[in-house]
């Protein structure tokens, strides 16, 4: 009989490639910060920055990419790290000074390079995201890793364009607050039906896991083979569904807080300035 230590067996390892890349992109950016923006950044941003990063080798290069597969709960919190949480702290630990300084990149060029409308990525990724984890869906893009690398890419170019408005490292790019909250808010709608999808299925009796079953393949074990007699508690209940839709739905609401704080507070000399230059052209 399948065990969840037995599966685990030579799983527990780290991709050491994305590992060294991930730390090179880090060294990279504190030399940049270091010739570009050493006295234009605020204090949050490296700490932003470096964040993004942590989180992005727990979640692709730690032995957690594996056991997300799992559980559909653990990979709702692969997926909603990865796509809201990532996105918006990586962006906002970029000093628009940086931006203005680096040779033969200039700043409009780097912000425009994916012109697509904001509002069309965010209804795209949610429209991609949504499909991506309808059973049959998922079972075809989960057989070919070529084609779910590429998917799940697409997915996370799609999340830093729907981010934009809200984490822009260019302040100037970014919505005013009333606005800011209004996207949070459509945002929050087009994430849902995926989220519901996950509580719907559970009610529905469907606890089938096709990223399981693919690491079961893998492993040469019997087709079909129900992943909740596996798993710990409280992952081996048929309601895992229901908490990996709440657990969604959470961690979206999460960064969107998280985010709109954030840029508060590393933007608070701009809107400064500007509330200063309001208050001269009033006078």
């Amino acid at each position: 009989m399948l065990t969840f230590e037995f599966i685990l067996i030579g799983k527990t390892t780290w991709n050491y490639p994305l590992l060294i890349a991930i730390i090179l992109i880090a060294v990279i950016y504190l030399a940049l910060i270091h010739r570009f923006a050493k006295e234009h950044f605020v204090p949050f941003q490296p700490i932003s920055f470096f964040i993004s990063c942590a989180l992005f080798l727990f979640i692709a290069a730690s032995p957690f990419a594996i056991i997300s597969h799992l559980s559909f709960s653990l990979h709702m919190v692969q997926m909603s790290i990865l796509y809201f949480i990532i996105p918006p702290l990586m962006m906002l630990g970029i000093p628009e000074q940086l931006l203005n300084q680096l040779p033969r990149f200039p700043k409009h060029k780097w912000l425009t390079l994916t012109r697509l409308s904001p509002k069309i990525a965010l209804y795209t990724f949610a429209t991609l995201f949504l499909l991506y984890h309808l059973p049959f869906i998922l079972t075809i893009i989960a057989g070919n890793p070529l084609l779910k690398n590429g998917y799940l890419f697409l997915l996370f170019a799609l999340s830093f364009s729907m981010w934009k408005p809200l984490a822009s490292p260019d302040p100037l790019f970014r919505l005013c607050t009333c606005k800011m909250k209004r996207y949070a808010f459509i945002s929050g709608v087009a994430i849902t039906p995926a989220c519901l999808l996950f509580i719907g299925s559970a009610f529905l009796g469907y606890t089938g896991n096709p990223l399981f079953d693919q690491l079961i393949a893998h492993l040469c074990g019997p087709a079909n083979l129900d992943a909740l007699p596996i798993m710990p508690w409280p992952f081996n209940t048929k309601y895992d569904q229901v908490l990996a839709g709440f657990l969604m739905i959470g961690l979206h609401k999460l960064s969107l807080f998280m985010t709109l704080r954030l840029e508060r507070k590393i933007s608070i000399h701009f809107y400064e300035e500007l509330e200063s230059e309001v208050e001269k052209r009033c006078v």
